[in-house]
């Protein structure tokens, strides 16, 4: 007993106590160093300061690592000794691992492949975040890929908490606030030999908004938020910070502002999305106090040295005939008013989005839309995750089309986006993650 709790004393060491560097001073961030943790996942004895994984190796708080209980996961010996090569762990059906780690920004390491066949692996982070898609190795082939995730907790550095919604963030969307780091491996056959995590300094595009923005945690919806991870190099972190039923109002009377204003630091970016909910506000001139409260969070952005993006809602599907019309009253119009007046960057997704589900035509483009059979009423305002998929696709091209810095983060593999052309419902190929619900997601 002795020997077994010094090896998981020791792994958590090489995992952790060495991880960071702190230059000492007020606010400084903390520098990675070369080495954080190394995880190899072949049967058989790991390197000499790396730490090995069976399937049998469940998470726990002891430990700090290890796989989260559901899929049948086995370990693959491809007879060669030297890891990755030496073999890889998989599973029929989709797997999570995890690792505690303090908030912050880390850069994953995956080597993915099999010496003896073919592999295809999509990963996913913390509450469906897609970071790698469909990484595709021939047989004797490993691919190596990086990925940056944000793990956050509700703890204000500043003072207070943000206040999580009871049960959905404290039991549902636990992963999201939790003190580990989480991964989703899946695809047709996710091959997954070696994996190093490392604590990394990078900017950060912070995301606050709605049920159309957040990271929805079950199938079969998504929204665009948990979906822009993937269009970035692995030089910038996404923390999306948004959840359903949300307001500008209410968000900053949660705290869920002040925990972003908190991080935020010269050269990150903040998108913000509000508009589903604060439209049904009755309180007199509405619109414009929402209109007001959106320039004073970018003027408070401003004074940290961020960068904040407004996003104009999304259209619902509301149609009239073939043609998309506003449901949103003059709220879009508030939102850029307020972006010309305090000189920021604009994103018009009420306008993009209305292109991109005319394109596609009133029947075709309910495949945008979580479209459950067992409901009663289709849902005409959040997205499925090829609805998620594409819009996230608009918001890269807004990006690109303002000409943002953030620009120079966007993945190599992303070509132009035409919402006027969109891409087929059949060649989306993101698997769907475990985990089903009947419950709409909060707001309308």
């Amino acid at each position: 007993m002795m020997r077994k709790t010094r090896k998981h004393a020791a792994a958590k060491i090489a995992c952790f106590a060495l991880a960071w560097i702190v230059t000492g001073l007020p606010g400084a961030r903390a520098q990675s160093v070369a080495t954080e943790c190394h995880f190899f996942f072949a049967p058989g004895p790991a390197q000499a300061g790396c730490t090995g994984v069976t399937p049998d190796m469940r998470y726990t708080q002891e430990r700090g690592y290890g796989f989260e209980p559901g899929a049948k996961i086995v370990a693959v010996d491809r007879g060669n000794g030297n890891p990755p090569h030496a073999g890889f762990c998989t599973s029929d059906t989709p797997f999570f691992f995890s690792t505690a780690v303090p908030e912050g920004n880390y850069r994953v390491t995956v080597t993915l492949g099999d010496a003896q066949g073919e592999s295809t692996t999509t990963v996913k982070a913390e509450l469906r975040r897609l970071m790698l898609e469909e990484v595709h190795t021939a047989a004797g082939q490993l691919a190596t890929r990086s990925f940056i995730v944000n793990v956050r907790t509700p703890v204000i550095s500043t003072g207070g908490r943000v206040h999580l919604k009871v049960p959905r963030e404290t039991v549902e969307e636990a992963w999201a606030w939790d003190d580990k780091l989480t991964l989703e491996f899946n695809g047709e056959r996710p091959c997954l030999c070696a994996m190093e995590i490392a604590r990394v300094d990078v900017p950060t595009v912070f995301i606050l908004g709605d049920s159309t923005v957040c990271d929805q945690s079950k199938e079969p919806y998504a929204s665009w938020g948990q979906m822009l991870p993937r269009f970035f190099k692995p030089d910038i972190a996404v923390a999306n910070h948004a959840e359903s039923g949300e307001t500008v109002a209410g968000s900053t009377a949660g705290h869920r502002f002040d925990k972003v204003l908190s991080l935020i630091k010269p050269g990150d970016y903040l998108l913000i999305q509000f508009g589903h909910n604060d439209m049904k506000s009755k309180e007199p001139n509405a619109s414009e106090t929402y209109k007001e409260n959106l320039k004073k969070w970018v003027e408070l952005v401003k004074a940290k040295g961020g960068l904040p993006v407004l996003i104009t809602s999304m259209n619902r599907h509301s149609f009239q005939g073939n043609v998309i019309v506003n449901s949103f009253r003059d709220y879009p119009e508030k939102v850029r008013e307020a972006a010309k007046e305090e000189n920021v960057p604009l994103i018009d997704l009420n306008a993009m989005s209305k292109t991109l589900y005319e394109a596609l035509g009133p029947e075709p483009s309910i495949q945008l839309f979580e479209h459950n059979p067992e409901l009663t009423k289709f849902d005409g305002t959040h997205h499925s995750p090829y609805g998620a998929y594409e819009l996230a696709k608009c918001l890269i091209e807004g990006i690109k089309r303002d000409k943002l810095e953030l620009a120079s983060h966007v993945a190599d593999d992303v070509p132009p986006f035409d919402p006027a052309k969109p891409d087929p419902v059949a060649g989306f190929r993101v698997p769907p993650s475990p985990g089903f619900t009947n419950l709409r997601p909060l707001g309308d």
